[in-house]
């Protein structure tokens, strides 16, 4: 049989920085929470800890160390990215880097995006090419997965070929240590290289994608704002969430925007090997899963559908589903491999509300 050609979007190259300076739950014991109308919160802070990695599976989590920025750690996952893809950086077409916050100095809360983030990225990186466009993408923690989007789009409107595109993130930086939600958050990068190549019909590439945005009510499920502490400067402002709201919205959502994405690749649901999925919380991931089968009138999950480092990197917001994709794609996660022909689903959702989701064969 004669074999059809077609050009697809394909990940050809991925990389990762993660920050070596670990923060353990203990280490928040000593921590005294309020709650949002700055009344302390009597229960011991070690057993809100212990409660806190029961609901959002978080042992441990990685900050940056003093001194780095997002853009530098961006930097870094970008260089073992393009070596893993073997291309000549210079022949990129575009820069896209996913983040929140900005470049933030330690010991500092100003957020600094002028100029942006990819256009430090090109820079820290060498390349001289000024065809080489770099630009930023706020998108809640969805963001990376959004870039990979549009470089699809930009590929299929023939504007582009080769696209490196890059989430990176410093939350630690941002939260308020009086706040019990601040133990989620955590720091990271995570990139890749995304090609328009020649492949067979049934060859690696992008199928198809979703996305969503709920701007009304849903708008300050997650925003900035003055700590809870009763003594904090009302004029400093930090990550804020209103965690059953996105809890909620998440798992009546996503897995909608899953299945949508699904629909749109032709893909059937028992042809996918793995999901990964933002690693905002477990339990919460986990009914996002179980919910999206449901869809399908599948009453159980495969085992081992859906990787997960949340456990021991946290919430690194944009940089959670580079990072995971990466250590499976390189081994570097005990008990998850993907072999070529896997059909796999990428799927985020934050700030926003913002929802999407990618199908992709490896």
């Amino acid at each position: 049989m004669p074999v059809f050609y077609m050009k697809r979007s394909i990940i050809t190259g991925t990389g990762k920085f993660i920050p070596h300076q670990v923060k353990k739950n203990s280490e928040f014991g000593i921590y005294v929470f309020y709650s949002d109308d700055q009344k302390r919160i009597e229960t011991p802070s070690p057993v809100i800890a212990d409660k806190f990695r029961q609901i959002t599976g978080i042992e441990e989590r990685r900050y940056a160390e003093p001194g780095l920025t997002a853009s530098g750690m961006a930097a870094e996952a970008a260089k073992q990215a393009i070596a893993d893809s073997g291309i000549d950086p210079e022949t990129l077409d575009q820069i896209i880097v996913a983040h929140n916050y900005g470049d933030i100095d330690t010991g500092n809360i100003q957020s600094d995006t002028v100029p942006s983030l990819a256009s430090r990225v090109k820079h820290q990186l060498g390349i001289r090419n000024p065809d080489c466009v770099a630009y930023d993408i706020l998108f809640g923690c969805p963001g990376w997965l959004q870039g990979v989007i549009q470089a699809d789009l930009y590929n299929k409107a023939g504007a582009a070929t080769r696209s490196l595109i890059i989430g990176t993130e410093t939350l630690s930086r941002v939260i308020d240590i009086h706040d019990r939600d601040s133990m989620i958050f955590a720091d990271g990068a995570g990139a890749c290289i995304i090609e328009f190549k020649e492949t067979p019909e049934s060859g690696s590439g992008i199928l198809g994608a979703a996305a969503q945005s709920d701007c009304g009510p849903e708008l300050g499920f997650i925003d900035f704002g003055p700590s809870y502490g009763p003594d904090s400067d009302e004029h400093h402002r930090y990550i804020k969430m209103k965690g059953r709201k996105v809890y909620e919205y998440a798992i009546s959502k996503v897995p909608v925007a899953m299945k949508a994405c699904m629909d749109k690749s032709g893909v059937a649901i028992d042809q996918l090997k793995k999901i990964f999925i933002h690693q905002a919380n477990e339990k919460m991931d986990e009914v996002i899963i179980r919910n999206f089968y449901k869809l399908y009138d599948r009453q159980t999950i495969p085992d081992q559908v859906m990787p997960m480092s949340i456990q021991w990197l946290g919430n690194s917001s944009v940089a959670t589903i580079p990072t995971l994709f990466d250590l499976v794609r390189k081994g570097e996660l005990p008990d998850h491999e993907l072999q070529p022909g896997d059909i796999i689903m990428f799927a985020s959702v934050g700030a926003g509300m913002n929802i999407n989701a990618v199908c992709y064969r490896y």
